[in-house]
């Protein structure tokens, strides 16, 4: 089971719900929006919430129904915890182009990685120490990242994150086939095991979804030396930030943390 095999149109009808949108329409003077190349063809939108130059940079891979300008109203929180936000669409969302597959999930983010100096300096960001943060289905993209480039990392932040694929897309309602231990083509779990980026996980104790025992799994996974996990009573999968106190409380920390 690789992921060709996971661009089954019918998985991808349930892994991928795009939404579109237009660049140059966020009403704060810090937002800069703009393209990255994965293709001849193919570009994937990002929108950058700058903060103060030297001060870390997140960047933000996110769930599976969201596009970049959600954040619009949450980057002012991320600044007051003391980062940037980069979000990065995927393809097919927002102003990206093309059709979001599983197939190219994870090598576009090896795009988005080598784009990622020449934004920041056009940001007069270029000092920012970068930290990957993945929210359910963008925690793929983040720990791939992670586990390819963590020279080039601060830090790796999870929320709501998997660390099996092949349980999520039966939680989603797909029929499995198969035995339990048929191949996890996406493998957060087994790269988790190589990170030792500092790491903060976030997740719901009441999350249906993605279980925080998953999140649980991923954090114990990781040989890190600094590693927390934040477990939010009373949050699901996707009214985290109904508990932004706490959940801004640990970010801060963990920002604080890995800018020096």
């Amino acid at each position: 089971m690789e992921n060709v095999i996971l661009d089954n149109p019918l998985i991808l009808s349930f892994l991928f719900h795009p939404r579109p949108a237009q660049p140059g329409t966020s009403r704060l003077d810090n937002a800069i929006d703009g393209t990255i190349p994965v293709d001849d063809d193919m570009v994937l939108g990002y929108r950058l919430y700058a903060h103060e130059p030297g001060a870390p940079i997140i960047l933000f891979f996110h769930g599976n129904a969201e596009i970049a300008p959600d954040y619009e109203d949450i980057a002012p929180l991320y600044h007051h915890a003391g980062a940037s936000l980069m979000i990065v669409d995927y393809r097919g969302y927002g102003w990206s182009t093309g059709k979001p597959l599983v197939s190219t999930l994870l090598s576009d983010t090896e795009a988005v990685h080598k784009a990622l100096p020449g934004i920041l300096a056009a940001a007069v960001l270029a000092d920012s120490p970068v930290v990957v943060m993945g929210r359910s289905l963008g925690s793929a993209c983040a720990i791939h990242l992670a586990s390819r480039h963590p020279g080039d990392l601060r830090g790796l932040i999870i929320e709501s994150g998997f660390a099996y694929v092949v349980p999520l897309l039966a939680r989603l309602g797909l029929p499995i086939m198969g035995d339990a231990d048929i191949n996890d083509p996406i493998n957060n779990i087994g790269k988790m095991c190589s990170i030792s980026l500092p790491l903060l996980i976030i997740h719901g104790e009441s999350d249906t979804l993605i279980p925080v025992e998953e999140g649980q799994a991923l954090y114990d996974a990781s040989p890190a030396k600094l590693k927390t996990i934040k477990r939010v009573r009373g949050a699901g999968h996707n009214d985290l930030l109904y508990y932004a106190e706490e959940y801004f409380a640990a970010m801060g920390e963990f920002i604080a943390a890995v800018k020096d």
